[in-house]
C-alpha cells in the first residue's frame, strides 16, 4: 500500500535520486574541465568558470527539489574509506596506481559531501513550505469572509492563521470529516489561536456551501492532470462548491506533486481500511436476516481513507513555488 497511496515519498526518492546524478555530473564536468585547462597553453585566453551550465543547473535542482531525511541518515552513517597511509609518504615520482585510488576515494568523498550539504539545503525546503505557502495567505482571504475547510491538514491550518495575524478578520466553517473526526482536532487549534471557528457535520456541507466565499483544503497529493486525493469526503465538498460557484483551493507543498495518472483512483490510489472503525463486530446483529445463518450478516461495510477529487472541481493550486 505504501508503494501506491503514499505518492510524497516516491516523489521525494525521485528528487533525491535526480540529485545524487546531478551531483555526480557536476563532479564529473569539474574534473574535466580541469583537465582541460591543464592541457591548454598559458598564452590561451583565460576561462570563466563561474558560468559552468552544468554546475549551474546542478544547483538550482539541488534548491528546488525536495530531499529525504532517510537517506541523508543513510549517507551520514556511511564511513569514509580509510586512505593508504603510503599516498602521502611516496616520493614525487610515485606509483600511479596508488595515485588512481587515492583521487578515486577523493571523488568519492567530495561527491558524499556535496550530496549530503543538498539533502540538507532540501529538508529545509520540506520543513519551511507551509511558511512559504502560509505567506500568500493575505492574497486570497479578505474581510469579513466564510471559509470552509474539512479534515487536519498542517498546510491548511497555517495558511488560515497567517491570515488571521495579517489582521484579517473572518470566520472558518469546519466539517467533522466523519468517521475520524479530524475536524474536531482542526477547530481545537484554530479557536486556540484565536479564530472563530464552527464544526458542522458533514450531510450539513451542501447546506451551508451557499453561505461560504471559499473552501480552503489541504490534500494528500497532486496528480499530474490536476486533480487531487484527499480525505475522505472531499470529493462531496468540492461537488457542492461547483454547484454554488464557491472558489475550491488546493493548498500543498510542491513535494505532493506527483508525476502519475489517476487510472482508477478509487481502486488504485485508495486505502481501503477496517471496517471496525464504522460498526463494530457486535452490531451487525441488527443488520442480520433471521431466516438465514444467524452468522451470515447482510451489511457490506466500506470504509475508503480518501477520495479523488477531478481537476475540473479544483479553482486554484497554491503551493510553495
Amino acid at each position: 500500500f505504501d508503494e501506491i497511496a503514499e505518492l510524497a515519498v516516491g516523489n521525494i526518492v525521485r528528487r533525491v535520486l535526480h540529485i545524487i546524478r546531478e551531483e555526480d555530473l557536476s563532479l564529473l564536468a569539474s574534473k574535466t574541465g580541469d583537465l582541460d585547462l591543464s592541457a591548454a597553453s598559458d598564452d590561451e585566453g583565460t576561462i570563466d568558470h563561474d558560468c559552468d551550465p552544468i554546475q549551474s543547473a546542478a544547483a538550482a535542482a539541488a534548491k528546488s527539489f525536495l530531499r529525504s531525511p532517510s537517506l541523508h541518515a543513510l549517507l551520514e552513517s556511511m564511513p569514509d574509506k580509510a586512505l593508504p597511509s603510503n599516498i602521502y609518504t611516496s616520493s614525487s615520482g610515485g606509483d600511479s596506481e596508488e595515485k588512481s585510488k587515492a583521487d578515486k576515494l577523493a571523488r568519492t568523498r567530495k561527491l558524499k559531501h556535496d550530496v549530503i550539504e543538498a539533502i540538507n539545503i532540501l529538508i529545509e525546503d520540506i520543513d519551511t513550505c507551509h511558511e512559504l505557502i502560509a505567506e500568500q495567505a493575505v492574497e486570497h482571504i479578505h474581510q469579513n469572509e466564510v471559509i470552509l475547510t474539512l479534515g487536519s491538514s498542517r498546510t491548511a491550518l497555517e495558511f488560515l492563521c497567517a491570515a488571521k495575524e495579517k489582521k484579517r478578520s473572518f470566520r472558518v466553517v469546519v466539517a467533522e470529516g466523519a468517521p475520524r473526526y479530524q475536524g474536531h482536532a482542526l477547530a481545537k487549534e484554530l479557536v486556540g489561536r484565536g479564530l472563530q471557528a464552527t464544526v458542522v457535520t458533514d450531510s450539513a456541507i451542501f447546506a451551508m456551501i451557499s453561505r461560504v466565499n471559499m473552501v480552503i483544503v489541504g490534500v494528500h497529493a497532486i496528480m499530474a492532470n490536476g486533480g487531487v486525493i484527499a480525505p475522505v469526503g472531499m470529493n462531496m465538498v468540492a461537488l457542492a462548491a461547483q454547484k454554488h460557484a464557491v472558489p475550491f483551493v488546493v493548498v500543498a507543498g510542491i513535494h505532493k506533486l506527483c508525476p502519475s495518472y489517476p487510472h482508477n483512483p478509487e481502486v488504485c490510489l485508495n486505502d481501503m481500511r477496517s471496517p471496525a472503525e464504522l460498526l463494530e463486530f457486535g452490531q451487525f446483529s441488527n443488520c442480520m436476516d433471521f431466516g438465514m445463518d444467524s452468522r451470515a450478516p447482510l451489511v457490506q461495510v466500506v470504509n475508503p481513507g480518501f477520495d479523488y477529487v477531478s481537476p475540473e472541481l479544483v479553482s486554484l493550486l497554491i503551493t510553495d513555488m
